[in-house]
């Protein structure tokens, strides 16, 4: 049985690595610098096609910015080994058309008793497909998306 696609949340300081500098050179990164043993079970949980939003947090910018796939599974960091730091690929898929703020987040009734709101310290967490597609609804959905939101 081919089990479905998975939903996650990648947090980001932008002055470390940032939407842009994600979206640059063909879109593709390893994700790296994961140190919090829980946040690298999550990321050995992807599998490649999952999504992930693109989220920066920080003191002055605390939103998600984009989307990127899975793109490679997880291995261990250069010249560790398999108990030492963890690393994924992940490839830009596309831009929120509209970024969607942690406070809009909190606000939104549907997104009640997401675990970020109880783990804002985590730095890779998973998102239930009903989060997701609430989130994707604030942001109006994301470039690349397949959806024509026209000018109704």
């Amino acid at each position: 049985m081919v089990k479905g696609k998975h939903y996650w949340l990648l947090k980001t300081e932008p002055g470390e690595w940032s939407w842009e500098d994600q979206a640059a050179n063909g879109g593709v990164t390893k994700w790296d610098g994961v140190k919090n043993k829980q946040a690298q079970k999550h990321l050995k949980s992807m599998k490649v096609g999952d999504l992930c939003f693109f989220y920066h947090s920080g003191v002055t910018a605390r939103r998600v910015v984009g989307v990127v796939s899975v793109v490679k599974e997880w291995y261990a960091a250069e010249g560790g080994d398999k108990n030492s730091e963890v690393v994924v690929d992940v490839k830009a898929v596309g831009e929120m058309r509209r970024q969607v703020d942690l406070k809009d987040m909190k606000q939104d009734g549907e997104l009640k008793g997401f675990v970020m709101f109880r783990q804002p310290r985590l730095s890779v967490l998973p998102v239930p497909e009903k989060v997701w597609e609430r989130i994707c609804e604030l942001g109006n959905g994301f470039e690349g998306d397949g959806i024509d939101i026209g000018d109704d």
